[in-house]
């Protein structure tokens, strides 16, 4: 998802207008639910994709296919069942199935790396030295990031807002409030928020770009909230890492423990 920051400036505004009678216009951004909002917690939100949103899902799935494990289930699921997918093929359910199968038999660590790596590979040579003399770690790059974060990232966590939080003690509006994550509510699975979004987006961040970034899921309502500047605390001392299985929408969940399998390896 970081990779959305760098090349932001090369693509306009994911929402589309839909024009009233009176010819105002009311900002509809892919939510397809009546309410105009996520669905609530138990129930998946509709969402209807644009180009913009289905480019992306294209580009990351793709890219992260051939880390993936084969499983006979999703070939069969391409068009005309031969295994070969085409651009036609990728959706966000896919793009989930990619990511569920990049995780088969590798370590928490593994799975990292291989976002990272993904992650690394969609940037032009020098990008993040680029990225540090753009953006040091300031205020102002904090909070230019985090107004970045709402468009950019709508594709893959669904509606999101800036808000004010502290950093080391000053209030900047560098927060950014997912309401609903789309990404944990597809997946179901708390592996999958960590593993392959949360830990190394904010390694990317802190470690590759020199922005700090801290995301801090909420696995109650699967929200998140991003906050930029804010250094994040190593893995042993996050709360996420004694975080349990969603044990009865997880579909690889073990119930008999106490913490997600997938964060102790």
């Amino acid at each position: 998802m970081v990779v959305l920051s760098f090349q932001a400036v090369s693509f306009s505004h994911c929402c589309s207008p839909i024009l009233r009678g009176n010819n105002s216009s009311n900002i509809r951004c892919g939510i397809a639910e009546p309410s105009g909002v996520p669905a609530p917690l138990g129930q998946k939100t509709k969402y209807n994709d644009g180009l913009f949103e289905k480019a992306f899902m294209i580009l990351f799935a793709r890219k992260m296919e051939k880390f993936a494990a084969n499983n006979s289930k999703s070939q069969s699921n391409t068009k005309g069942g031969n295994g070969a997918k085409s651009l036609f093929d990728y959706d966000y359910e896919s793009f989930v199935d990619v990511s569920k199968r990049v995780m088969q038999g590798r370590s928490r660590l593994q799975q990292q790396q291989v976002v990272r790596e993904v992650l690394l590979s969609m940037l032009p040579p020098g990008a993040p030295a680029q990225f540090r003399k753009l953006f040091p770690p300031t205020k102002w790059a904090a909070e230019f990031n985090a107004a970045l974060t709402v468009p950019f990232f709508h594709w893959l966590v669904g509606p999101s807002e800036v808000v004010e939080v502290e950093v080391n003690g000053v209030k900047q509006k560098s927060g950014v409030h997912i309401k609903k994550c789309r990404y944990l509510e597809n997946s179901g699975c708390v592996g999958m928020c960590i593993n392959m979004c949360k830990i190394p987006t904010q390694d990317f961040f802190t470690n590759e770009f020199g922005l700090p970034l801290t995301m801090i899921p909420n696995f109650e309502d699967m929200s998140c909230e991003m906050v930029y500047g804010q250094v994040p605390p190593p893995f042993e001392e996050d709360p996420v890492s004694k975080q349990p299985c969603y044990a009865d929408i997880c579909s690889i969940a073990n119930p008999s423990s106490s913490v997600c399998p997938k964060l102790q390896a």
